[in-house]
């Protein structure tokens, strides 16, 4: 099972019989596996990653460290529910260390990912604190290196 699972996550666009014949198992097993997977909650979704650049499209990705006041009995689970039902929320992560979650959103505009934080995030009810750091340039994501350094001419010294 868990080498079907790396393998879905390299590549989700392999066929069965691709994935069989890299995993050791029949095409049938794959298949099945597969459904029993996306039954259960193990396989959530299929996905592709897309370098955005390259297709000059206006976008702002931002991480937003949240500082906030755990609940007494829910801990930081009912916080963060609250937080991740935006569509504006990308992915969500608890976190150790000096804050305690951290919230990646996309946005067109700096302005629009400033107006989430400022408007929608900061007030909410046991939030105390936010930082927001916009990323400037992807290099690499799931595994995946967005572009890829050109060819260096190479120097030849001969002697």
């Amino acid at each position: 099972m868990n080498t079907l699972l790396e393998l879905l996550e390299q590549d989700c666009t392999q066929s069965a019989a691709q994935l069989a014949a890299q995993a050791g198992m029949t095409e049938e097993q794959v298949k099945a596996e597969m459904a029993r997977l996306e039954q259960d909650g193990t396989i959530l979704g299929y996905q592709a990653i897309i370098d955005w650049d390259r297709v000059k499209r206006e976008n702002v990705t931002a991480l937003i460290e949240v500082k906030v006041v755990p609940q007494s009995i829910d801990g930081f689970d009912r916080i963060a529910e609250r937080i991740y039902q935006y569509d504006e929320v990308e992915s969500m992560y608890l976190m150790s260390g000096s804050f305690d979650l951290t919230v990646i959103i996309s946005g067109r505009t700096l302005r629009e990912v400033a107006q989430f934080v400022g408007e929608r995030l900061a007030p909410l009810e046991g939030v105390t604190g936010t930082a927001t750091h916009f990323i400037l340039k992807k290099y690499k994501e799931k595994h995946l290196v967005f572009r890829r350094p050109e060819p260096q001419e190479r120097e030849f010294v001969f002697s």
